[in-house]
């Protein structure tokens, strides 16, 4: 029951990519802006798609970087010295900047992470939503008033930046997920630097060089692997971590902030399920699970990784699924095609030893499973067909892992409790899809679903005004909606008597009429 899958065909990449790429190579970004490292360790980017040379960075010296958090905390400093007014309709002109060089940036991550243009023109626009939803939830409010337990005294809360905010970054959506956190502690005047994914490091430094227009120095961006995140991640004048990556470097993330009680934002992987019940119109399902399972070739921490389909409607679910997938295009990213490579060649080996796995454990291989057929331009990209299996059980290695590739592990259960069950024993807990007409499992999933979010009939959907995040080992804190605010702000409490009254109600001396008296 396998199925061909289209072939897309490569294009050449623009003049103004190709420049760009020249530009940034070899260079990061610190207090004055787009400069030339000094550093010694240089890597080769290559197109995911081709093979082809794109650039190089460098890896930023310790020097450069203890420059680079001198100058964020200066540049912070200024920043939130200006009136939130300010702030926003400085947020907006930078929201707009985004738009106009979306084309650019978004044919730049292509280039780079392999992803579809169209994905990553989205991104681009998620991301200037994002920064007009800050600029304007940023300004409503700095803190509030409350009662107070003494008449005549004033007591409210302030909330106030953290200072200066280290983001570390996957290479998957490096600018929505930059901007994700970056917007909110922008908006709440805070400072960034940002240290972009080994794989979307090109991308990240053409894209923060935009975001100069806020003030040199206020967005940094320090390429490099472990070295550089750890000296910014562990370094005493950095205030908070925000990261999003795997478990143990998340874990290693939050060990390093204890030490001195930095506070953090963790988003550590998922392994969503995808719940199809039999009051569900299954050939929706379908293409809402093709899209789930297989948006950026499955490299999405919410992607549907455990389909779980009632046995009432498996049959014709999964033959309505397999039928979805055989239409999928593949190829390069800047061509009509819906499925791209993956990010490197690791992470391709990575998912073929998932599935080796998984069939040596029993399941069975219902289309793709291997390394599709493509021109010559294409034969050295990472690609991999998007892949479906089924008779998948709880059992397997593959039930308790994030696939994070295009693998859609399919299970049927006999019930709405197995599928609440099988969901809730995932060590993972970042999201979860139901397909359902029914009220009551609908009333059931958004209550009883141990996750951070829930999604019924509308998968993957995020909105700025809500947050987003998880559960488990998916992780701490949130991104987005008010929350996401105050995730990058320190509420700090004020009391003031105006008056300086003397406040015998509680201070020495004790009246006598208050000490212990016998109760004989």
């Amino acid at each position: 029951m396998t199925s061909a899958v289209e072939i897309g065909r490569s294009t050449r990449a623009s003049e103004r990519a190709l420049e760009t790429l020249v530009r940034v190579t070899g260079a990061y970004i610190g207090p004055d802006g787009l400069s030339a490292s000094a550093g010694t360790r240089r890597v080769d980017v290559a197109d995911p798609a081709t093979g082809q040379h794109l650039g190089a960075y460098v890896e930023p010296t310790a020097a450069e970087v203890e420059t680079a958090i001198a100058g964020a905390n200066a540049a912070q400093r200024a920043w939130h010295a200006r009136t939130p007014l300010d702030r926003a309709e400085t947020l907006h002109e930078l929201a707009h900047e985004m738009r106009a060089q979306a084309p650019l940036i978004s044919e730049l991550m292509t280039l780079e992470t392999g992803k579809p243009f169209k994905e990553c023109m989205d991104e681009l626009d998620w991301s200037a939503s994002a920064v007009d939803y800050y600029a304007e939830v940023g300004r409503h409010s700095i803190g509030s008033i409350h009662g107070t337990t003494v008449a005549g005294q004033m007591h409210y809360t302030l909330k106030e930046p953290m200072g200066t905010v280290v983001i570390v970054l996957p290479a998957n959506f490096p600018v929505l997920l930059l901007m994700w956190s970056a917007a909110a502690a922008l908006a709440a005047g805070n400072s960034v630097i940002v240290k972009p994914s080994e794989n979307a490091t090109l991308t990240t430094l053409a894209f923060v060089e935009l975001l100069e227009r806020l003030g040199r120095g206020l967005v940094q961006c320090i390429p490099g692997g472990a070295d550089p995140a750890k000296q910014l991640v562990g370094h005493k004048d950095t205030h908070m971590v925000a990261f999003t990556g795997s478990v143990p470097t998340g874990q290693a993330v939050a060990q390093a902030c204890a030490q001195t009680f930095k506070p953090y934002l963790i988003e550590a992987s998922g392994s969503d399920a995808f719940i199809v019940m039999p009051s569900a119109p299954v050939k929706t399902a379908a293409r809402a699970a093709a899209f789930a399972a297989f948006l950026n070739c499955g490299q999405v921490c919410t992607s549907a990784e455990k389909i779980l389909v009632h046995a009432d409607v498996y049959d014709e679910f999964l033959e309505a699924f397999v039928a979805e997938v055989g239409t999928l295009r593949i190829g390069h990213g800047l061509d009509r095609v819906d499925i791209g490579p993956m990010e490197n060649s690791r992470e391709r080996d990575r998912v073929e030893g998932i599935l080796a796995r998984a069939l040596e454990q029993g399941a069975r291989l219902v289309t793709g499973g291997s390394r599709p057929e493509l021109p010559e331009e294409l034969a050295e990209g990472f690609f991999f067909q998007p892949t479906v299996i089924d008779n998948c059980t709880d059992t397997m290695d593959l039930y308790a892992q994030e696939v994070f590739g295009p693998i859609a592990p399919v299970y049927k259960v006999s019930s709405f409790d197995e599928a609440l069950e099988l969901t809730n024993r995932s060590p993972f807990g970042l999201g979860a899809t139901l397909y359902s007409t029914d009220i009551v499992e609908i009333d059931r999933a958004q209550r009883e679903i141990v996750t951070g979010m829930v999604w019924v009939n509308a998968p993957l959907l995020d909105n700025d005004a809500g947050p987003f995040g998880g559960r488990k080992l998916s992780g701490i804190g949130r991104q987005l909606g008010a929350e996401g605010l105050d995730t990058f702000r320190h509420p700090k409490l004020i009391m003031v008597d105006p008056t300086a009254s003397e406040q015998d109600f509680w201070w020495f001396p004790y009246s006598d009429d208050e000490a212990y008296r016998s109760a004989d």
